[in-house]
């Protein structure tokens, strides 16, 4: 019986762990299933994760290139900024090759290149609109050429420029011919019959004027006033002039050929008087002093040009002299050629107007030169002594290139005729007329 009750028992304890060893084994199993699920979510999870950052990293970089390609100039290059820059380059080839004006050109076509090259900032149009700095802006939105344009906005440039040609100037011709005063003037009829008719045209009183200085060819006092008048034509003007100046040799001939006969192109003069150093210290204060009381205006640049010239002539600060002949011309140049080329941007120069102002000045400069011709003419019928006329083109401020030509052209029809010292006396003296014609415009219209 006893033994009985052990063999269930032993039945019993025997099931008990069979069904307990099957549970642990369902449990483990299903604990395992588990694990492996698990496992197997987080490994799908890293893939997908993986996969996600590899599509966003390719994405990134696609999209950056993208912005790349669209930031760069080229992609922002139109067709105006193409011509704008041709230009620049047909510029550089006539400075370079050609030889003409290079001093000044080849500045100038390369800050208009470098102000028509999308994206760059050099150069910012909208901060001088109106005529007027926006300091405002200038702190956060201004470039290189920006900063250094202020020397034209502010007049500072054409006067430093002034004082160099007055350092290079022997006004001692103008001083033994006091006539040649008068060719001068006379020279200036250009300008002022230009800014009627550039008015009959159209143009504002204030955008004629700057556009008649081109007659003067005088590239400085052309700048000083147009940054005065008529900013936004600053670019187009300052080009005229200076390649008008630089053409001086191809246009002035015809015209003087034109208007006087063979006898009076073989009008020989005689020797010019020499001129005390007395004289020429006097000159410079006097003529200072009477224009800029008569046309205040005008005295910034009278009163540098009369400051070089008399370090020139008072001996005693040569030093200073030959500093404002070389390194200080060479430098303003430098500047004032850059910044007034950034000034042709597309804008501006690419309209009706700019050609407007090219063929004008053709006819201001044109008038210029006939203007000295026809007086010297004119004076020959009062006096005993008689003027060849075509020292009289001459007046033209460009300084020595018109006298050259007069000596050019008085040569050809006699060779043993010596025109220069004569014809530098009416040009040294357009220099103070073109100075002078713009006090008078700025009077006029300021």
């Amino acid at each position: 019986m006893r033994t009985k009750k052990y063999i269930f028992l032993l039945i019993a304890v025997l099931t008990v762990g069979i069904s307990f060893n099957t549970s642990a084994q369902k449990q483990v199993q299903l604990a395992a299933q588990a694990d492996t699920t698990v496992v197997a979510n987080a490994t799908t999870e890293i893939a997908i994760a993986k996969e996600n950052l590899k599509t966003e990293k390719d994405g990134t970089i696609s999209e950056s290139f993208i912005n790349f390609l669209r930031s760069t100039g080229f992609a922002l290059l139109s067709w105006k900024d193409l011509i704008m820059l041709f230009i620049a380059c047909i510029l550089l080839y006539l400075a370079i090759v050609k030889g003409f004006e290079p001093l000044l050109l080849l500045p100038i076509a390369f800050g208009m290149f470098l102000s028509n090259l999308p994206g760059a900032g050099l150069f910012t149009p909208e901060l001088f609109a109106g005529g007027h700095v926006d300091w405002g802006k200038f702190a956060n939105g201004a470039g290189l050429l920006d900063y250094l344009y202020l020397g034209v906005k502010l007049g500072i440039y054409p006067c430093l420029i002034f004082v160099g040609v007055g350092a290079m100037t022997d006004f001692g011709p103008m001083l033994a011919n006091p006539k040649s005063l008068l060719l001068g003037a006379a020279a200036q009829l250009g300008i002022f019959a230009t800014y009627l008719g550039a008015i009959g045209l159209g143009f504002l009183p204030n955008e004629a004027a700057s556009i008649g200085i081109i007659g003067g060819a005088d590239g400085p006092t052309a700048i000083f006033l147009t940054s005065k008048l008529a900013p936004d034509l600053l670019g187009p003007i300052a080009v005229a002039a200076y390649s008008y100046m630089a053409l001086v040799p191809v246009i002035q001939p015809p015209i003087m050929r034109l208007l006087t006969t063979k006898k009076e192109r073989g009008i020989k003069m005689k020797q010019l008087r020499m001129v005390s150093t007395k004289e020429k210290i006097i000159f410079p204060v006097l003529v200072t002093g009477f224009i800029s009381l008569l046309l205040p205006p005008a005295a910034p640049l009278i009163g540098s040009l009369m400051l070089g010239n008399l370090m020139r002539e008072c001996g005693v600060v040569e030093r200073l002299s030959k500093t404002v002949q070389n390194e200080l011309m060479n430098i303003t140049t430098i500047f004032l050629g850059i910044t007034v080329g950034a000034t042709a941007t597309a804008s501006a120069f690419l309209n009706v107007k700019t050609l407007e102002i090219l063929a004008i000045g053709i006819v201001a400069f044109s008038v210029g030169t006939a203007g000295g011709v026809l007086l010297a003419k004119f004076m020959n019928l009062f006096t005993k002594i008689k003027i060849n006329p075509l020292i009289g083109s001459a007046g033209v401020s460009a300084v020595p290139m018109a006298a050259r030509v007069s000596q050019v052209v008085g040569q050809e029809t006699d060779n043993s005729n010596f025109l220069l010292m004569h014809a530098m006396g009416p040009n040294v003296a357009g220099v103070i007329g073109s100075a002078v014609a713009a006090g008078i415009m700025l009077t006029m219209l300021s």
